[in-house]
């Protein structure tokens, strides 16, 4: 008995951290923009260069102030680092924040499904996260992901290694419905408890 009061002393301690750390682990930064990311710009009392801003299908992503860039395999950072050189040529002392999101449909069983822009250090789980989570019959065990037409996770659950998996633009997450013996468990008890009452009545 001590010994597993020890241990869960020590999961209660430790887990919080692990799982912090897998749901937001950020990625290297050497992934590139492709068409439908976004940059988002904000930029410190110049508040008409703000915005969001769309590779378009040619690659190329077009900013107030700054005009139209290729970003065709460029380097998040080296883009980030040439956009921040280039608003410090145009602007005096300029504050601004460069964040990359990723256009991602997170669909089926979940509280708000739809179309959200991902910051691309999110994980899997992260993105579920932002549609509200499973709904009250979705399954979180029962996740698909769907990639240019092709499925490159099927029926998986959010745990492990899979949290870890990376996410593109245009990326299309299912969250699948929980299968019919979990939806009707509390019904199934009943009416097993209700048959054993009956053979056990008969056998009186």
């Amino acid at each position: 008995m001590r010994h597993l009061l020890k241990a869960l002393l020590l999961a209660v301690v430790f887990l919080p951290e692990v799982a912090g750390g897998q749901a937001s682990r950020p990625k290297p930064e050497t992934f590139t923009l492709g068409p439908g990311d976004v940059v988002r710009v904000r930029i410190w009392r110049e508040p008409t260069l703000d915005g969001d801003f769309q590779v378009d299908e040619q690659s190329r992503l077009t900013l107030p102030l700054l005009g139209t860039r290729s970003v065709v395999g460029l380097p998040w950072v080296d883009l980030r680092d040439s956009l921040l050189t280039a608003y410090r040529r145009e602007l005096k002392a300029p504050s601004v924040t460069l964040t990359p999101l990723r256009r991602v449909y997170v669909l089926g069983e979940v509280a708000r499904p739809g179309l959200y822009l991902a910051d691309p250090t999110l994980s899997l789980a992260g993105v579920v996260g932002m549609a509200g989570g499973a709904s009250p019959i979705g399954d979180l065990r029962r996740l698909r992901v769907v990639r240019d037409g092709q499925t490159i996770i099927d029926r998986a659950a959010i745990d492990g290694q899979l949290i870890q998996t990376d996410i593109r633009s245009e990326d299309q997450v299912f969250v699948d419905r929980r299968n019919w013996f979990e939806l009707n468990s509390t019904f199934v008890a009943s009416a097993a408890i209700s048959v054993a009452s009956i053979i056990i009545s008969l056998r009186r």
